[in-house]
């Protein structure tokens, strides 16, 4: 049987093994976990902190057999992908263009936290489980840069509010960083990503969006991307990511 207990234990976490199988990422494997499609040597799990072998035990995701790759012997993708409008970055939506559309590998990738579907620009997939999380996670403050235009001109009062942090859907955002471009435009660089964050913060200083795109992800740039145009990421960008 497997066990909860995680100081005395060996073996790894449920989520941590699904994520690493390429199935999906450690948020979805929590998920999964919970709604009980999870079992380990034929009795279901949905304790979150469950460990197991996956060498010595039987791991099955409905039913079937998860295979597991460990981290020294695994072979990861790292994908950059400018998002154009229209586009949603979830790996299933009925009647929708998806995000892995525009990617045509074999290798099943996720995309790293979440692009609304009217904005645009850089997107990052991996099937590598440990850095997703790592990436998705806002206790790792990872930054992510924006370069936004509002539909009317955006006052300095308006930077400095979005700068300070505004209360929106009852949660102050948190501090950020803040570059006027133009009369209209501005960079934003923030640390966290709340549901439409940039958006509601703009819709609260009487403005809208016109158009915005995501240029930075941590170390990783845009770049010259052209719309619906993706490139494998270098050594040297990975390297920095996980450090």
């Amino acid at each position: 049987m497997p066990t909860t207990d995680p100081e005395t234990a060996l073996g790894i976490r449920l989520q941590k093994i699904l994520a690493h199988s390429g199935l999906c990422s450690r948020r979805k494997a929590e998920t999964l976990i919970l709604d009980g499609r999870v079992s380990v040597n034929g009795t279901v799990v949905k304790a979150l902190g469950t460990k197991a072998d996956p060498e010595k035990d039987k791991i099955c995701l409905d039913g079937k057999p998860v295979r597991y790759t460990p981290d020294n012997k695994r072979k990861y993708t790292y994908l950059a992908v400018n998002k154009p409008k229209g586009v949603v970055t979830t790996c299933n939506q009925k009647n929708a263009k998806i995000i892995l559309n525009l990617v045509p590998l074999k290798q099943r990738v996720y995309p790293v936290g979440r692009l609304d579907k009217d904005s645009v620009g850089l997107v990052l997939l991996t099937d590598d489980g440990e850095l997703h999380n790592r990436l998705s996670h806002p206790s790792h403050n990872h930054e992510k840069e924006y370069l936004v235009f509002a539909a009317g001109p955006v006052s300095d009062h308006d930077l400095a509010a979005m700068a300070q942090g505004m209360v929106i859907d009852g949660k102050k955002t948190r501090r950020a960083r803040v570059r006027r471009v133009s009369e209209n435009g501005f960079k934003i660089v923030l640390k966290q990503g709340l549901n439409r964050q940039i958006r509601k913060m703009v819709g609260k200083t009487g403005n809208q969006v016109a158009m915005l795109k995501r240029i930075r992800m941590a170390n990783i740039r845009l770049g010259n991307l052209l719309p619906g145009q993706w490139r494998h990421l270098t050594e040297q960008e990975v390297k920095k990511l996980r450090q």
